[in-house]
């Protein structure tokens, strides 16, 4: 059974960026996305390259740079944490009964219709 990394504040900031792009972006896109921060270059690269080996992201080799993507949606992302967190409880329904019980109706019936 595989687990889906966890992830630091500035890789799920990295992340996000990614996820929000509509095509592969640079270090510098990201960087650029990520202004308010003040980043280094290379502590962009060196996030990247740690989700890279994490398996969330790809790149491709673009001229002297690589063009990054993430390896899945963010909604594939978020769907995987809750499989592992149900995974790691002891009793699964218990669990289940418990999220169910802390959303919002609304939330509960989309999950109705979902189910149907």
């Amino acid at each position: 059974m595989a687990f889906v990394p966890t992830l630091g504040e500035l890789e799920r900031a990295v992340m996000e960026t990614l996820w929000s792009a509509s095509a592969p972006v640079t270090a510098r896109d990201v960087q650029d996305a990520l202004a308010g921060r003040e980043l280094a270059t290379t502590t962009v690269l060196t996030v990247l390259g740690r989700l890279e080996r994490k398996g969330l992201v790809t790149r491709e080799r673009e001229g002297r740079a690589h063009r990054y993507r993430a390896v899945a949606s963010r909604e594939d992302h978020v769907a995987e944490l809750m499989r592992d967190a149900l995974d790691a409880a002891p009793d699964r329904g218990a669990a289940l009964a418990r999220f169910l019980g802390s959303i919002p109706e609304d939330e509960r019936a989309a999950l109705r219709e979902l189910l149907d």
